[in-house]
């Protein structure tokens, strides 16, 4: 047989088998997700699902900034390099104090206190999204401080920006908590003058802390219901192996949730953001922003607009 009969042979074999496989799951109907045999065939093959999170969730990209010092005690000074694009003045550096703290896990993660004034009503503790670092958000800090009139705190996720060690679940988890207690202890703050505010990734650390501790309340901006839901929008039930399951977590949160996400989101779809707030205990009135995706929420005048109102009207920070 020819070289060029032995290829068409292979090509129809493989049509046939492409056309089989088709069929079958005509035969089966439609499905919403796939079945539990699949997902652990897509999860444990290959191994190590550790590795595939980190590839799917974690971008750190090359940090914007830099510490000067080491941290340990008292203020360090921010170099920012020109990936963080803000053109700041020495006067607005002045009301940022940075720092560096220990988490559980052994890693040093930076931290970042952005103060708007001394008659700021509450504190945002802010986990940001994915491949950006602190010295690329200080610039929105700022604006956010300044226009809610409410202090920012925020911190880096272990391998990101100055922060040591690699991104992992398990590490998230740890950084909000070593971020959580420097913010009470050096700042004196208790639990209830404190609103956790989590975008994208960050919404997984958010909601694991609001599960354990009763804050002032909690934004959610286009939040994660869990990992394989990015992947299968279609799944209905939380499996073991599922990452990031803030869908499993949010009924435990005892504060008021605002649930803001885009409509055209292409990253997380909008499912997960109906998701988490059909699960809330005590949801507020969600936020879906007409035709914005997953990066240009803050872009839309409602954002800003909502937020103020959430701070102001529905939360009290005792």
């Amino acid at each position: 047989m020819s070289s060029r009969s032995k290829s068409e042979l292979n090509g129809s074999s493989s049509r046939a088998k492409r056309t089989g496989a088709v069929r079958e799951m005509e035969a089966e109907g439609e499905r919403e997700g796939p079945s539990f045999r699949e997902l652990c065939w897509l999860v444990c093959w290959p191994p190590l699902p550790s590795r595939i999170v980190s590839k799917l969730a974690f971008s750190p990209s090359p940090p914007s900034y830099r510490l000067q010092g080491d941290g340990a005690s008292g203020r360090c000074g921010l170099v920012l390099t020109e990936r963080a694009d803000w053109p700041h003045t020495s006067s607005r550096l002045d009301a940022i104090d940075v720092f560096l703290t220990h988490t559980r896990r052994g890693n040093r993660i930076a931290c970042m206190h952005v103060r708007a004034s001394p008659q700021a009503h509450c504190t945002l503790l802010f986990s940001h999204g994915n491949a950006v670092d602190l010295g690329q958000m200080c610039g929105f800090y700022a604006d956010l401080a300044a226009k809610l009139n409410c202090n920012v705190f925020s911190y880096d996720y272990s391998g990101y920006g100055a922060s040591s060690g690699k991104p992992s679940e398990r590490n998230l988890y740890a950084d909000i908590d070593a971020a959580f207690q420097a913010l009470r202890t050096r700042y004196g703050l208790t639990p209830d003058k404190v609103v956790l505010y989590g975008q994208s990734i960050g919404t997984v650390p958010t909601v694991d802390l609001a599960s354990r501790y009763e804050c002032a309340g909690v934004v959610l901006h286009s939040p994660l219901a869990s990992g394989l839901r990015v992947l299968f929008p279609g799944i209905a039930r939380t499996y073991c192996f599922d990452p990031f399951p803030s869908i499993e977590k949010i009924s435990k949160v005892s504060s008021p949730v605002l649930v803001i996400h885009g409509t055209e989101d292409e990253v997380v779809d909008l499912s997960h953001g109906l998701a988490i707030h059909a699960r809330c205990r005590r949801p507020a009135e969600p936020l879906w922003v007409e035709g914005a995706g997953h990066n240009d929420v803050v872009l839309h005048a409602q954002y800003m607009e909502r937020l103020q109102r959430f701070l102001t009207h529905e939360v009290t920070c005792a």
